[in-house]
């Protein structure tokens, strides 16, 4: 199909573009990488009034390293993301999430505050960010604003960001010695949306879990912690009996869709199925007790 005619501005830093969005008001898009609102339009699923590309405002590019986290600007590729050697070192699960982000020819054009601000529940990078505890950084007519990723996601393709709020710029903090991280995704081909996806993040001491972190995507309207399932992984030896325990967990308090072949039933056993999985991977552990090993399982030493 053809979109709907629309006005096209094309602003060359952040001031103007914020300036831009306020003139076309709630009827305003922005165009980041494209690779979800440009199929939208073409189905007038979004009709917008105003597009602002973002294409050329090259200071919301890029990765740089801070005290105590990374700043990712928003227009940032996921193909730079990944291959970051900033975000392989002190936010690898982040890079473990984003090679499973569509095909190299999506990843060269897509953005990772593009993904971030569609808020699609099933999309993968939401659910990361929300693992990490990152926030989300936001300028507009106010000004700059920090929003946590507890926060900022709101709905089904609805985020925290005001009208005429323009996503700059993301922070994850920089997790030390003792954490692993393991990204578990499921679905059905090489092309389709996860059917449920878990980003893992561990950190151990001795023979227990410390700490942890666990976010579900696809279980709700939003990206989703497991609160339950976190809580019972801490402060006992990381042994598969007891992370499968702790992993029966995952899925309380969520509320996760059926679709067509796909009943809500079967999501959450597969939330369940992942965490331990994800958790054994990202703790240092395979089925028998042993180091597992796996392509997006990390840990920083």
């Amino acid at each position: 199909m053809i979109p709907a005619a629309f006005e096209y501005l094309c602003p060359a830093g952040v001031e103007e573009a914020v300036r831009m969005l306020a003139l076309g008001g709630a009827k305003a898009q922005v165009l980041a990488g494209g690779q979800s609102l440009l199929p939208m339009m073409r189905l007038r699923q979004a009709t917008p009034a105003l597009v602002v590309d973002l294409g050329r405002v090259p200071q919301l590019c890029g990765v740089r390293e801070e005290a105590r986290s990374l700043h990712i600007g928003a227009m940032t590729t996921h193909h730079d993301v990944l291959h970051s050697a900033l975000v392989r070192r002190h936010a690898p699960l982040l890079a473990a999430a984003t090679e499973t982000v569509g095909d190299p020819a999506v990843r060269h054009r897509g953005t990772l505050g593009g993904a971030l601000a569609h808020a699609d529940p099933a999309s993968d990078l939401p659910a990361v960010v929300l693992a990490l505890d990152g926030e989300l950084m936001a300028e507009g007519p106010r000004g700059l604003r920090a929003i946590p990723a507890a926060e900022f996601f709101v709905g089904r393709l609805r985020t925290a960001l005001e009208p005429g709020e323009l996503l700059v710029g993301i922070r994850v903090p920089k997790l030390g010695a003792g954490w692993g991280f393991h990204y578990e995704k499921f679905r059905h081909s090489a092309q389709a949306s996860a059917v449920v996806s878990v980003a893992v993040a561990v950190r151990r001491e001795a023979s227990g879990i410390a700490e942890a972190r666990i976010a579900l995507a696809n279980m709700g309207t939003t990206p989703l912690r497991a609160p339950a399932a976190e809580a019972a992984l801490v402060g006992a030896d990381a042994t598969v009996a007891f992370v499968a325990r702790a992993a029966e967990a995952a899925a309380d308090g969520t509320s996760p869709a059926s679709g067509p072949g796909i009943t809500r039933e079967y999501r959450t056993h597969l939330a369940r199925v992942l965490t331990r999985r994800g958790v054994l991977a990202a703790a240092g552990l395979g089925a028998d007790g042993t180091s597992p090993v796996h392509e997006r399982s990390f840990r920083i030493r």
